[in-house]
């Protein structure tokens, strides 16, 4: 299923309030610097909604995301969502809600999303707390413009097939004398050609790395 497209004829005070909130939000900073599958400009309103880029960037189902996408209207009311986030099945757009700090009533913007073909979700601060695959994908992230070699690459995934499954500790002992082996993991993590397990606990020695199935 195909991203629904929005039209690059939109009134003067849409275009304009949607470059504001980009603007704003790019003027911003909240680490980690690196995206993998941020389409555009990476600009976060909240460290929440960095925190929520990051997520999407390990997340299998994802192809790709964007900031602040487009403008929700409805009668005489306005709102840009964090992200519109594309998978196999569709397009959704979807707002980080902070813990604290004001947010309006959207509770319309739901109905005004589905009008323009995307499904609507919300991601709530409180979910993030203590998130161990989060911890794990900011470490990852640090290392998102790293390229390993080829010959790591082949290494790495030759050992996998073979094996099947191997723990984190001896996988770094098949990359190349001189590289950093960490940076290796991580990035063909992040590009998908190994898994790793992200859920159980904080990366480690024994953290399970397999082939990418996906």
């Amino acid at each position: 299923m195909s991203r629904p497209q929005r039209s690059d004829h939109q009134p003067h005070h849409i275009s304009k309030l949607l470059q504001s909130a980009q603007d704003e939000a790019g003027a911003l900073f909240f680490p980690p610097k690196n995206t993998v599958r941020c389409v555009g400009r990476p600009m976060f309103r909240t460290q929440v909604a960095r925190d929520v880029g990051c997520l999407l960037d390990v997340d299998p189902t994802v192809i790709s995301w964007t900031c602040l996408p487009l403008v929700l209207s409805r009668r005489n009311r306005h709102h840009v969502p964090d992200f519109s986030v594309t998978r196999l099945e569709g397009a959704n757009l979807v707002d980080v809600q902070p813990m604290f700090g004001k947010r309006p009533a959207l509770d319309w913007v739901g109905e005004a999303a589905l009008a323009q073909g995307y499904q609507y979700e919300t991601r709530n601060e409180a979910e993030l707390r203590g998130s161990i695959r989060l911890e794990n994908a900011r470490d990852l992230l640090q290392y998102a413009a790293y390229r390993p070699s080829l010959g790591d690459r082949v290494r790495i995934l030759t050992i996998l097939e073979e094996c099947g499954s191997l723990p984190l500790s001896s996988c770094l002992q098949a990359v190349r004398t001189g590289h950093d082996a960490i940076a290796v993991i991580a990035s063909l993590a992040l590009q998908r050609f190994i898994e790793i397990e992200l859920d159980e606990a904080r990366i480690g020695p024994g953290t399970i790395i397999s082939r990418f199935r996906g």
